[in-house]
């Protein structure tokens, strides 16, 4: 299957919609029984709704977080005692003891490099350890203060200190008051501040060195010897702790009543209340979970039936008024991923249990202003209203969401329906927020809502009113970039005359310049009248001739000192030049990557005429028997929209008028009308969507421009002797 054919091909159309309405319908509820949503304050105005079977009530997603955020924090954390871990610290310390005296008395000269040690036994730490064992070894020994009393008093310290208890995480880190100390099977409840901390241990240790024999620079370092050696025992466990939670959590129960069989749910007339509401969501659950295979089978075709039908009139919408969005599958495919996209981001919303408010978040406002920018504000509007009652269904049948989206996302089209610039879009953030706001305060009194609710349902509807925006501008030139979309904002860039083409046409080609821009206003003006794209037909206007820059001298509007090089060429090689600013213009217009629909305009202004200047010239001097005709034609193609066509009378008629001698309105008039006549004549307009009507407002509109731009002016006194040169 070729490009164009996959591009227009019916089978591909029926694959996106089949497609994208299975995937949505993969994202409905699954068990539920889909009926339409109920709100707490409103009126139920159908029939006493019975219970035909028993079934327990539900509780609100709120209530059973908190239970279960309360079944949480009861659980104290547990800690196991390492009761080992005591004996085996004092046998080290003993052996290092025995180890250190060792060196120190085989070792004098002792310095850090000799054997691997601990960090804290630097050289000046053992020259200390050195001063104590040298009282050890004095021979009337005198006083206690030697290097064993040290090491003793260390012993006992870290004795001391196990025989408290040495805490794994500090009294901070432990969120209640006290702890469970597991023992075997059995948890001991515990004041957390009966232990120690790997804070209050170091205190304790300083306390018990703190003797009349150790003087402060000793103890420093029989502390610091000490706390090498201690580790706590008493370890918090995050695994038990999770156990006892998750066992905890287990026993909130879900439900926190239940229907009888016949039970009356509520009654015709009856306010829906914060418990009634809960008891017809049940209901509605518990009808979903007693479905059969069968069962589910129907629901499954209802909901596809139900989606394919309201993408399906959104496809007949764009089949009878949009025929260049529905000509096109790429467009088809955006069209389908936009609505694929909002529709997973309500998916995902359902998923997420954390208040019903986050429903705002799912950007309905962003994929609307999306439509109106790449296509124009009636998709907008219409793509609005489809992907709303969507997302509502995915949401339950939420009416209320529906409408709350519709409002918002109908501002958001108008605040881009004429955008002429980027920044456009972030005025939008306005009109989103007072469209959610309204929609809020509306179903808010209605439903007796505390102020509590609607405040925070603002501060979403703000947050969404303020990403939406952004996320507008983002996806926008990502679709524009993968999508080879060209908008009204890329159009609005392109008029630019600071862009390079456009400069480059300017500085070379000024007379060529000159032409575009009379042309722009031409087109412009006659594209309103007939319903045509006015920005496009003008930047088409201004593009069209970019290749003249190549050779700016072999066009008689670039040749100012009235030297036509023409004069030296032969009419084939004079076509050839001309023909070639065609092949050089589309040339340049990839180079700049201009959009495909500007580049069109190239080729097509010209469509397959004869350039009949030169045609003649090659009659007059070889013979017109020896002359073929489709030597001297442009290759085309001819013109495939209204904006090409307009573009192709333009070019033709401001050039001949331009070079009318004593204008006036009937010799314009009469030029323009004959002018447009042969281009019907020739066929150029053949595969062009214009029709006769349009060609008299084509005609009316030209007229009028170029009269104005060529009518008579007084002369000024003396111009004559002004004009002569001096």
């Amino acid at each position: 299957m070729t490009k164009e054919k996959l591009k227009s091909s019916l089978r591909i159309k029926f694959l996106i919609l089949f497609t994208v309405s299975m995937l949505i319908v993969l994202m409905f509820p699954r068990g539920e029984s889909l009926e339409s949503e109920v709100s707490v304050g409103t009126i139920w105005i159908q029939d006493d709704l019975i219970a035909n079977f028993s079934f327990p009530i539900n509780k609100s997603s709120d209530t059973y977080r908190k239970e279960l955020e309360v079944a949480r924090k009861s659980v104290f954390p547990i800690f196991i005692k390492e009761d080992e871990l005591s004996k085996r610290t004092l046998d080290s310390l003993q052996s290092y003891n025995k180890f250190l005296i060792s060196i120190i008395d085989s070792n004098l000269s002792y310095t850090q490099d000799n054997f691997e040690n601990p960090t804290f036994l630097t050289s000046e730490n053992f020259r200390i350890f050195r001063t104590l064992r040298i009282k050890d070894n004095q021979a009337l020994k005198q006083s206690r203060g030697g290097l064993k009393d040290a090491l003793i008093l260390v012993g006992k310290a870290i004795k001391e200190i196990y025989g408290i208890g040495i805490l794994s995480l500090t009294y901070e880190q432990i969120s209640r008051d006290s702890i469970a100390l597991r023992q075997g099977n059995v948890d001991q409840i515990e004041r957390k501040v009966k232990y120690l901390n790997p804070e209050t241990y170091k205190t304790t240790i300083r306390a018990s060195l703190n003797t009349e024999y150790l003087t402060t620079e000793y103890e420093e370092v029989m502390f610091n010897y000490a706390v090498h050696f201690i580790s706590p025992n008493i370890v918090y466990s995050p695994e038990l702790t999770q156990e006892e939670i998750e066992l905890a959590q287990s026993k909130v129960s879900k439900f926190a009543g239940i229907v009888n069989e016949n039970e009356r749910i509520v009654a015709k007339h009856d306010r829906v209340t914060n418990e009634v509401k809960l008891k017809i969501d049940s209901f509605r659950l518990a009808k979903g979970e007693m479905m059969g295979d069968f069962d589910l089978f129907l629901q499954w075709i209802g909901q596809f039936l139900h989606i394919f039908s309201l993408l399906f009139l959104f496809s007949i919408y764009i089949y009878l008024f949009r025929k260049k969005i529905y000509n096109d599958n790429l467009k088809l495919l955006l069209v389908g991923i936009l609505i694929t996209w909002i529709s997973f981001v309500t998916f995902l919303t359902n998923q997420i249990s954390v208040t019903d408010s986050i429903k705002l978040l799912i950007f309905i406002p962003a994929a609307s202003m999306l439509f109106t920018i790449i296509f124009d504000s009636r998709v907008g509007f219409y793509s609005t209203i489809i992907i709303a009652l969507i997302t509502g269904a995915l949401r339950g049948n939420d009416y209320t969401f529906v409408v709350m989206n519709v409002i918002a996302g109908a501002l958001a089209v108008y605040t881009v329906r004429d955008i002429k610039n980027r920044t456009q879009i972030f005025r939008s953030f306005l009109f989103i927020l007072l469209g959610y706001t309204t929609s809020i305060l509306i179903f808010g009194f209605e439903r007796f809502e505390s102020w509590q609710k609607i405040l925070i349902e603002f501060a979403f509807a703000g947050t969404s009113a303020l990403i939406s925006p952004v996320l507008t501008y983002g996806l926008l030139i990502f679709f524009e970039k993968l999508f080879k979309i060209t908008t009204e904002l890329t159009l609005l860039e392109l008029s630019n005359f600071d862009r390079p083409l456009l400069r480059d046409l300017a500085r070379k080609a000024p007379g060529s310049f000159s032409h575009s821009l009379t042309m722009g206003t031409l087109v412009e003006a006659a594209a309103e009248k007939i319903g045509a794209n006015p920005l496009l037909a003008r930047v088409g206007a201004y593009y069209h001739d970019i290749g003249k820059t190549i050779a700016p001298q072999y066009f008689v509007e670039n040749q100012l000192d009235n030297t036509n090089l023409h004069e030296e060429l032969s009419p084939s090689e004079s076509v050839k030049v001309i023909i070639n600013h065609v092949r050089q213009g589309i040339e340049l217009g990839k180079e700049n990557n201009l959009p495909e629909e500007v580049i069109d305009f190239i080729p097509m202004h010209h469509g397959t005429t004869t350039i009949t200047y030169f045609y003649e010239k090659a009659k007059t001097l070889y013979g017109e028997e020896n002359v073929d005709v489709n030597n001297f034609r442009y290759p085309g193609a001819k013109p495939q929209t209204k904006e090409t066509a307009l573009v192709m009378l333009a070019d033709i008629c401001e050039s001949a008028v331009r070079s009318i001698d004593n204008p006036d309105i009937d010799k314009i008039e009469n030029l323009i009308n004959n002018l447009i006549n042969a281009r019907l004549t020739d066929g150029q307009l053949d595969e062009s969507p214009l029709t006769f009507a349009d060609i008299s407002k084509i005609k009316e509109a030209y007229s009028n421009i170029l009269l104005g731009q060529h009518h008579r002016r007084i002369r000024y006194p003396k111009q004559e002797e002004m004009e002569k040169k001096d």
